[in-house]
């Protein structure tokens, strides 16, 4: 399995990737195309795809910081599901360098929701219940209440305003 870098929407595996995006998170989550393509020139943004022999099986999409890299989307396709294939990605994705890393979760108010949370707790995220939230990806929305997961410790609600004051700029583009 390897590991793909992304840099523009034309590049091989963009359109399987963005299907199974648009397919895997609500539509309150997601960026637009447009949106997409601008943050692929960011450098310190990373829109990674999963190949094994040839096959797409997902991405991961991330930000290196300074101090955190924060996972913005992650997603394996269907039929790679339960197969702990996950697992060993996100296992692969912690072992690269030494930082902490930050993803967020929607609230643990669905069996599904439950389940991802319970998916990222096995591989050693922790789940902190301090208030959060993102702001609207479309002008038309409300900001969406969620919770971080860090790992591999928890942070304080310190470390979140932080995080939403230095980072949210620019993972937001606001």
């Amino acid at each position: 399995m390897k590991l793909i870098r992304l840099k523009n929407i034309s590049d091989k595996y963009f359109q399987k990737a963005w299907k199974l995006y648009e397919n895997a998170f609500p539509m309150e989550e997601r960026r637009l195309l447009n949106d997409q393509s601008y943050i692929l020139q960011n450098d310190s943004y990373h829109f990674d795809v999963l190949i094994d022999k040839d096959q797409f099986i997902g991405f991961i999409l991330w930000w290196d910081f300074d101090t955190y890299r924060y996972i913005d989307h992650f997603a394996t396709v269907l039929e790679q599901r339960n197969k702990g294939i996950g697992k060993l990605i996100l296992n692969k994705f912690i072992n690269r360098d030494a930082k902490s890393i930050i993803l967020e979760v929607e609230l643990p108010t669905s069996k599904i929701n439950d389940r991802r949370i319970q998916f990222y707790e096995r591989v050693g995220f922790k789940l902190n219940k301090h208030h959060y939230e993102i702001p609207p990806i479309k002008e038309d929305q409300s900001p969406l209440q969620l919770l971080l997961m860090s790992y591999p410790n928890f942070i304080s609600e310190k470390d979140v305003d932080l995080f939403v004051q230095k980072y949210h700029p620019i993972i937001f583009n606001k």
